[in-house]
């Protein structure tokens, strides 16, 4: 109001804070903030040296040391300098005992299954969810799009199994869907085995990881995809070839569907 009165009225300044009834130290008062570079160097260094300390611990200190700076202040630049941002822990896993990786001796007993991820030409990343049976290496299914939380993990286990029954073991890492709640229930719901490998050795999911490879050099990484229809196109073409038409040599050179039937009880 007082800014008003002067720029439109032109009146004095004494004359526009009386009017409004406002003290002219009132109006010229203009806030000047502390220099927090003392604090700043303080909080700094201890971040730097004690990266487990929070604030309590650190405002502990710097009252041992003589500083008495007001807490509250010591708190803003605390914040300001991103102190306080939490770091989310990483979820303790139990400890994993997985069972040898031996291939099967008869289709359907156990499956792998592993995700993979890749991007479209306009940016877009996807996902694909790759399930094998550990038996033949045959490629069961590949699930793909931008996002596959356990509920398609699930969704897509049910597809296969209304059409090969469920295996008595599937075989994963420990990635967030693997291990969530929703999945663990529908494993015991199923009365199934989920055999974890232990964190940080791939090798112990060997067959996947070999399928794995196998599809990023002859799709993922063979291919421009401008549209994830065209991913599912191209990879369900690739699977038919995979298990009816490419020698696989750890099969002594059958493919995944002739060394079934070559090997079913």
């Amino acid at each position: 109001m007082v800014t008003y009165a002067i720029e439109e009225h032109e009146l004095s300044q004494r004359r526009a804070c009386r009017l409004v009834g406002l003290n002219r130290s009132v109006y010229r008062y203009q806030r000047r903030r502390p220099d927090d570079t003392a604090i700043q160097e303080q909080l700094g260094l201890l971040a730097e040296r004690h990266r487990r300390w929070g604030f309590d611990k650190m405002m502990d200190w710097l009252r041992q040391q003589g500083f008495r700076w007001n807490h509250k202040r010591v708190y803003r630049v605390y914040c300001e300098l991103g102190l306080n941002q939490r770091v989310k822990p990483k979820k303790r896993l139990p400890t994993r005992h997985p069972k040898p990786l031996v291939p099967p001796a008869s289709a359907n007993t156990s499956w792998s299954v592993d995700f993979m991820s890749d991007s479209l030409t306009d940016g877009r990343a996807f996902r694909t969810l790759n399930i094998i049976d550990d038996f033949n290496r045959e490629a069961l299914w590949i699930e793909i799009d931008t996002s596959l939380p356990a509920q398609r993990v699930i969704r897509a286990l049910d597809q296969l199994a209304t059409e090969r029954g469920y295996p008595q073991m599937i075989r994963s890492d420990n990635g967030p869907e693997f291990i969530s709640q929703t999945l663990a229930e529908w494993v015991q719901d199923h009365q199934l085995t989920w055999d974890f490998i232990e964190p940080g050795k791939p090798a112990q999911n060997a067959l996947i990881e070999r399928f794995n490879r196998t599809y990023r050099e002859d799709v993922l990484d063979a291919y421009l995809f401008d549209t994830l229809e065209e991913v599912r196109v191209i990879t369900d073409a690739w699977i038919d070839e995979y298990n009816t038409i490419r020698p696989h040599a750890a099969l002594g050179g059958a493919t995944p569907i002739a060394y079934a039937a070559a090997n079913s009880p």
